[in-house]
């Protein structure tokens, strides 16, 4: 594994989301002084945060799981994740609601999944469904150190015992067919790939490596933090603030200053200078590139994933059919995809996640009312170049239809604040394409083939984040950061924390 050379004493984090704020911890923990930059008033990147009308809403993922590997980071400057966090188990993980009327929890736990799916679909697909657990945690256990867990100087690093296995494992067809070796319910088969998207790309054409994502929620299971989803990012820098770290927030990052082929200074749009012996970069990677003034070469452009327009609701009731995350099902599948990866149209028949926390913690909304987060899948702005700011209105009417005849009867009656979010706003927040989920995971942007967290021509920095390695989602993420920390104090950091619980299999 290559290393920053020189001196790396005093460290710059520009960011101070999730990837900055784990990288800070394990270097911490490796001995670094370091300073954190963060543009916003609070921690949390991408994990954001808005306060409407009393309700405490997240803006970013909703979705937590494998919090070891959050333990690890706290574990890195002698804290726990229990003294900083209280987390909720999400049972059931997700609600599936069909299109033909049919309901489906989707349970971690092995004999309530099982039994769930005989109930559903028949003992056959029950017994497809303990087979294709049993695939999915020996995916994970081959992919978790090396393709997941390690970083990359060439693609000859990927060779080995564990590529094989992989490889045996089916891992380098397509994720849409291989679930479907298992599964015969076009149904289940949707709740076991639906994930892909979040790495963007349509589970047909997604590698079947990518099914590590279905084990992380469906096996390993979904938690959420009490206080909402900015309670890890707080967590997080308190635990870093606690162990030493100097966090400047409120402070946006001008250029980076350079002698030669190291950065030596951060200079602030305040004009401040920050002097450092290295640089951890965690902004998306075209404002990343900016600063170091260049960009690697690469054979092809960077292929962004899909976006997503968000509906925050407050409103006076809930649905019995609602779980803490919901997803409503349209009939259509493999033409959704198209329109929103090929074509560049919004959702003809449109998938819905409808995420309710207040079901976990009544605490995010004022006595009485419910906090919603419906995400509709959307073409990114270079897909689709959407007048926005003109369909954003007229498109949020439409959500709300499509909802109300899934079964959410009263739902736009029933809100009494809102805000709309659309791929023009993750635009203007400086993402590319207008898209949170930032470089899709297509075979020429993975592991060993993804954007490096080094750079050619600058000795003393690393990128870290999602569009780096390993990838997209708070878990890849958490580890792209201890990534960029091994970078830079020289060996890989030890984990401290409980390996991942790879036994649920039985």
């Amino acid at each position: 594994m290559k290393t920053l050379p020189g001196r790396t004493d005093h460290v710059v984090v520009v960011g101070a989301g999730l990837a900055g704020l784990s990288t800070t911890l394990h270097l911490l923990g490796a001995g670094r002084a370091v300073t954190v930059v963060e543009r916003d008033p609070t921690p949390g990147g991408r994990a954001g945060r808005l306060d409407l009308d009393g309700y405490r809403i997240d803006t970013g993922p909703t979705v937590l799981t494998m919090p070891e590997l959050v333990e690890d980071a706290l574990a890195a400057v002698g804290e726990s994740l229990s003294d900083r966090l209280d987390l909720l188990p999400v049972e059931p993980a997700y609600r599936a609601r069909f299109a033909d009327g049919g309901t489906l929890d989707v349970h971690a736990d092995a004999d309530a999944m099982e039994a769930e799916v005989r109930r559903f679909a028949g003992g056959a697909e029950a017994a497809g469904y303990r087979r294709l657990r049993t695939w999915l945690t020996e995916l994970y256990r081959v992919e978790r150190d090396q393709f997941i867990g390690g970083n990359f100087d060439s693609p000859t690093d990927v060779l080995g015992p564990s590529l094989a296995k992989l490889a045996a494992l089916g891992g380098f067809g397509r994720l849409g067919p291989a679930i479907g070796r298992f599964l015969r319910d076009e149904r289940l088969q949707r709740v076991f790939s639906f994930q892909s998207l979040y790495a963007g790309v349509p589970p047909r054409r997604a590698l079947a490596a990518y099914a590590v994502i279905a084990y992380m929620d469906t096996i390993a299971g979904v938690t959420f933090p009490r206080g909402g989803m900015r309670a890890l990012p707080d967590a997080m820098a308190g635990a870093a603030a606690t162990a030493g770290a100097t966090f400047r927030y409120d402070t946006a990052v001008a250029w980076l200053e350079r002698i030669g082929s190291r950065v030596t200074a951060v200079r602030t749009t305040g004009g401040e200078r920050i002097p450092c012996d290295a640089v951890v970069l965690t902004p998306d990677l075209p404002v990343a590139y900016r600063l170091l003034g260049k960009a690697p070469r690469r054979p092809r452009p960077v292929r962004w994933s899909p976006s997503a327009v968000v509906l925050h609701a407050g409103t006076n009731r809930t649905w019995s059919e609602l779980g803490h995350h919901t997803i409503f099902f349209g009939d259509a599948w493999d033409r959704t995809f198209d329109e929103i990866t090929s074509t560049g149209r919004l959702m003809s028949d449109p998938s819905l996640l409808v995420t309710q926390p207040t079901l976990s913690d009544p605490s995010l909304a004022p006595a009485d009312r419910h906090l919603n987060f419906v995400l509709a899948p959307a073409p990114n702005l270079e897909t689709g170049p959407i007048d926005w700011p003109r369909v954003g209105p007229a498109y949020r009417d439409e959500l709300l239809r499509t909802l109300e005849a899934r079964g959410l009867t009263g739902f736009e009656a029933s809100i009494e604040t809102s805000r709309l979010v659309t791929p023009q706003d993750w635009a203007d927040q400086g993402l590319a394409a207008g898209t949170p989920f930032s470089a899709a995971h297509t075979l020429a942007q993975t592991g060993p083939f993804r954007p490096r967290n080094l750079v050619d021509g600058v000795d003393n920095v690393v990128l870290a984040g999602c569009g780096t390695t390993p990838g997209v989602g708070v878990p890849p993420v958490l580890i792209s950061g201890k990534l960029a920390a091994s970078r830079v104090a020289g060996t890989p950091l030890r984990t401290r924390s409980a390996r991942a619980r790879t036994s649920v299999v039985s």
